[in-house]
């Protein structure tokens, strides 16, 4: 069987986690982009940011410094953000009805990602029966623990994304569902949306708020 404790030194595990975390990042942010620029709006592509280039979306601080803070201390979640793709909701060509989708493109494209690579590391295990130990040590274990790396990494991702709170895509997704005069008043707590998750971080009520959805999610994928 493939046993993924074989891999233990921690910076091996970095290494292992870092570039699943940049591609669910860095495809959440295209998926905005990417929706927005079919919706209208081409204000991402004249930005440059239709890329899958890293050096484009990262952000030091929430790609990488954060993440990898997170992971040593082993503080029980992931968290991080690329620098977000620029779109004017404005230019769309049903603002109120596509913000809804150019929203939620981003958890989706996580869900899309996390799907893929729960089947890679399902398929590892059928592989691994086939394998020496020496190709399961040191090639399928190393590869499953970035395929589980992806899984969680975008499921959390996605459903941290969704809580109702602008500016997250959650936030965007209710304010286009809303009726128009409470769209207007909700959209008012977004220069505060910030301080907002802050609080929530400190105060632990993130893990409390995103732990049903993701074990649900982690269950059926895991």
């Amino acid at each position: 069987m493939l046993q993924l404790a074989r891999v233990h030194d921690g910076f091996q595990q970095i290494l292992l986690w870092i570039l699943p975390i940049l591609i669910a990042v860095i495809f959440h942010e295209v998926a905005h982009g990417a929706v927005a620029n079919a919706l209208g709006d081409d204000t991402a592509k004249r930005s440059g940011r239709l890329t899958l280039n890293p050096l484009k979306h990262i952000d030091p601080i929430g790609t990488v410094i954060l993440p990898l803070f997170l992971m040593l201390t082993h503080s029980g979640f992931l968290f991080g953000w690329a620098k977000p793709v620029p779109v004017n909701f404005a230019a769309l060509r049903s603002p109120k009805r596509d913000m809804v989708l150019v929203a939620a493109a981003g958890p989706a494209m996580n869900l899309v990602i996390a799907v893929a690579a729960a089947l890679v590391f399902r398929g590892l295990y059928g592989i691994a029966g086939f394998s020496s130990q020496a190709v399961v040590n040191h090639v399928l274990a190393p590869l499953a623990i970035m395929m589980q790396g992806a899984v969680v990494a975008n499921i959390f991702l996605g459903v941290f994304n969704m809580i109702p709170i602008p500016p997250l895509d959650g936030g965007r997704v209710l304010t286009g569902l809303l009726p128009l005069p409470w769209a207007r008043q909700f959209a008012r707590i977004e220069p505060f949306g910030f301080v907002i998750l802050l609080l929530l971080l400190m105060s632990h009520s993130i893990g409390i708020i995103v732990q049903r959805p993701v074990k649900a999610l982690l269950e059926v994928l895991l």
